[in-house]
């Protein structure tokens, strides 16, 4: 028996036609290179991502033609990210962070046919240029009057061109709307294809009270970059809901952050612990210079939050959530907060609790999986987190990897974890981030975020280095605050009151700075072949297991 349903599709254009009709004077804030910023509405957003539309479809967009951005965040990236799936093509946001020869690979790879620019990223487009072939590109000014590089178009003159009437196909909710690639931290980058159901899905589910709680009384600012893993999804819930959105640009330093958080009274926004750990330095530096909108909710993701970052922002009266996911997973798989029956438990409870990854959300399934098998829901047997859902990836574009997916149909994370009886899980390392030692393993997460809570530790990473005894053992490299001084028997110490002797680093390097990926993630990769050759002293030798 079938239901009296109508089928209609999930598409991303159902979402930007609302916006403009429900919600045309709300307001979309950008923040241009110059300092100045940019106001504009959802009535203009409909407006101008319709002028895209028709303007490719005069160039001969075809249904599936991928049109590639390098772009920051602001108005001009969010009418692309309507404008392109809206006439059957897919928006390819490219990582600008990464090394031209990367970029380069990715715009071969996916098969770029059109490229849109910021002016003030000509120069990062130029260094791959001569290694892509491009049919046009074409270049967001902001009205500088600058002269265009040879072969490039003015984007404002592109949409002006195209009549602004589009003749939208009727697209299956399954097409492709989006790709974006992995950061290629081991191989070559892979690329991610996010149909329109997957995206529409995601951002209904983001939204829930139990999620994120996006509704049309929030604004939104998204610290996390446009140009990877669709910024958490929050442009487009925003854009369905209606929020007043504030887009910071390229300056996400904390000043200038928290400057746009409090003049647009920002009540959600989100990104990865080294930016709130900046905010954090800055708030700490400069006590009461900025007054922020009472309960704002910050997502912290992209790597574990360590739990201090939580008890700093409670004593200001703003409220860390955070969520787990990955470009696989589009990105939002689990969401952390507290059950009601849970709000009464001790305080180092519930701090405990708000610092792993969360629950599965609606129509997500997770497991953790060790060599014999699915472990317990016991919070304490750890395995490889596997995930499946309708909003995750069941392939690579154009590369064919299988072991990244098991015979049954779940996504192989690479990140191993524990869940609990209530669901929760808890990211205890990556699988090649795990320190096996003597025979026991050690969680570098959990050394990581112990030492961040330390007062004058900004930053750290805990790495595996060879073993002529052992085996391996932790190598801790810290980054200290300015002004702060602290040794290495102070840390072990500090260490010593949550770990055994023998978890602890044998040793602690003290640098100005640690490696990142392009999207904020500690490069451990780097860290371990710049250690790979480190001498343990006979006096580090670790305590034995239980002294």
């Amino acid at each position: 028996m079938k239901s009296t349903m109508m089928l209609s599709p999930l598409l991303l254009t159902c979402i930007v036609e609302r916006a403009g009709q429900l919600f045309p004077s709300v307001e979309i804030v950008s923040a241009r290179p110059n300092g100045s910023v940019h106001r504009c509405t959802y009535r203009d957003l409909h407006r101008r991502s319709r002028q895209l539309s028709a303007a490719l479809q005069r160039a001969n967009i075809a249904r599936g033609d991928r049109v590639a951005t390098l772009m920051w965040n602001e108005s001009e990236h969010l009418e692309v990210y309507f404008g392109v799936p809206a006439v059957g093509a897919v928006v390819h946001t490219l990582n600008l962070r990464l090394h031209p020869d990367e970029i380069a690979y990715i715009v071969n790879h996916a098969q770029d046919r059109f490229l849109i620019v910021d002016e003030v990223l000509l120069d990062v487009f130029e260094q791959f240029r001569p290694h892509v072939k491009l049919e046009r590109v074409f270049v967001v000014d902001h009205g500088s009057g600058q002269p265009l590089p040879s072969g490039c178009e003015s984007y404002d003159s592109f949409l002006a061109e195209g009549g602004g009437q589009p003749r939208y196909p009727d697209l299956a909710e399954d097409e492709a709307a989006a790709m974006c690639y992995t950061s290629g931290t081991t191989g070559s980058p892979k690329g991610v294809v996010y149909s329109h159901r997957a995206l529409a899905l995601h951002s209904l589910s983001i939204s829930l009270p139990d999620q994120l709680n996006i509704s049309c009384h929030d604004t939104v600012l998204p610290a996390m970059s446009m140009f990877h893993a669709n910024a958490w999804g929050f442009p487009y819930a925003a854009t369905m809901n209606g929020c007043k959105m504030v887009l910071p640009g390229r300056n996400l330093q904390p000043e200038a952050l928290l400057d746009l958080l409090q003049n647009e009274r920002v009540t959600l926004t989100g990104g990865v612990p080294t930016i709130w750990l900046a905010v954090l330095h800055a708030l700490d530096c400069q006590p009461g210079r900025w007054k922020l909108a009472p309960g704002l909710r910050i997502v912290v993701a992209g790597s574990a939050a360590p739990e201090s970052i939580f008890r700093r922002f409670d004593k200001l009266g703003l409220r860390v959530i955070q969520p787990w996911g990955m470009t696989e997973t589009t990105p939002l798989a689990t969401v952390c907060n507290l059950k009601p029956h849970m709000k009464d438990w001790p305080e180092d409870e519930r701090y405990a609790l708000r610092a792993k990854q969360g629950v599965p959300s609606p129509f997500i399934e997770v497991r953790s999986v060790g060599d014999e098998g699915e472990v317990p829901w016991d919070g304490q047997t750890a395995g490889e987190l596997q995930v499946r859902g309708p909003w995750v990836a069941s392939s690579y574009y154009r590369l064919d990897q299988s072991d990244k997916w098991t015979s049954d149909g779940w996504l192989r994370t690479g990140d191993v974890a524990t869940i609990d009886a209530e669901g929760y899980v808890k990211l205890t390392d990556r699988v090649k981030d795990l320190i096996k030692s003597g025979g026991e393993w050690i969680s570098s997460v959990d050394l990581e975020n112990a030492l961040v809570a330390h007062e004058s530790v900004k930053e750290a990473a805990v790495i595996a280095v060879p073993h002529d005894k052992w085996q391996e053992r932790p190598l801790a490299v810290v980054v200290l605050k300015d002004g702060s001084k602290v040794d290495a028997c102070e840390l072990r110490a500090f260490l010593e009151q949550r770990f055994a002797r023998w978890q602890v680093p044998d040793a602690f390097v003290f640098v100005s700075e640690l490696p990142h990926t392009s999207t904020g993630k500690l490069l451990k990769s780097k860290l371990r072949q710049e250690f790979q050759s480190w001498r343990w002293e006979q006096q580090s030798q670790p305590a034995a297991k239980g002294a």
